[in-house]
């Protein structure tokens, strides 16, 4: 999850979060570039009381400052298609979670499983065990295996939500009457943080998403236990 004084994004847990960050590294690195060149020039421009009478009118130069644009969006462009499909690729998903948002809550349905569904509320600050994090807590976490395919179907019952969970790299909108899907496969166990993304009432900021991503057996244990309770 993100520190205090971070600057660069959190530390990825799942593929497509892998590529997202190699594809901000890249883009930023160009920005870097183009900013340098740019500023050269102008220091230069501005510095200096030479004039070059083949630089005021050049077909060359011309041509070099249409073409490297194009090339230089060409080279943005093409990684940011490929992550896109990549992103919209649901191959084979061992599990499909549905997720729905209310005013003020997330609610889990595990459609592979019989009545297996609760509610996640945030917990109250005075609830608070040591070690957990005020804000971004629930009562009750969605539990999924690790390494495995998920497919969530996220969904609204009220108004626009959007659930997010920056680490997994996976932002998709709530939309009430409307069911949109996402897939994301964790890279490891864990447990993975999340909020609400789009403003959605007086306790926007209070519906908190936890992702715990678990070993297969662990969640087969879960699954046995949540069902017993239901």
């Amino acid at each position: 999850m993100a520190h205090p004084s971070q600057l660069g994004l959190q530390d990825a847990a799942s593929p497509i979060m892998e590529e997202l960050l190699h594809f901000h590294d890249h883009a930023l690195m160009i920005v870097i570039l183009i900013s340098t060149l740019i500023l050269y020039t102008l220091v230069a421009m501005v510095s200096t009381k030479l004039t070059n009478k083949f630089i005021l009118d050049s077909q060359e130069i011309e041509i070099i400052w249409t073409v490297l644009p194009a090339a230089i969006l060409i080279l943005i462009a093409l990684p940011s298609l490929r992550i896109l499909y990549l992103m919209d690729e649901i191959n084979d998903p061992h599990l499909t979670v549905k997720a729905m948002g209310h005013q003020w809550y997330w609610s889990y349905e595990y459609t592979d499983y019989n009545d297996l569904e609760f509610d996640s509320y945030m917990l109250p600050t005075q609830d608070l065990a040591p070690g957990q994090f005020r804000l971004l807590e629930a009562d009750h976490r969605m539990v999924i295996p690790a390494e495995s395919p998920i497919r969530a179907l996220i969904s609204a019952e009220d108004v626009l939500h959007s659930w997010a969970v920056p680490a997994l790299g996976v932002k998709m909108d709530a939309v009430p009457g409307r069911l949109n899907q996402t897939a994301f496969i964790t890279s490891r166990p864990g447990v993975f943080y999340g909020q609400c993304s789009e403003i959605c009432g007086a306790n926007h900021s209070f519906m908190p998403i936890v992702v715990e991503a678990v070993p297969l057996k662990h969640f087969e244990n879960w699954s046995s236990l949540m069902l017993e309770d239901t």
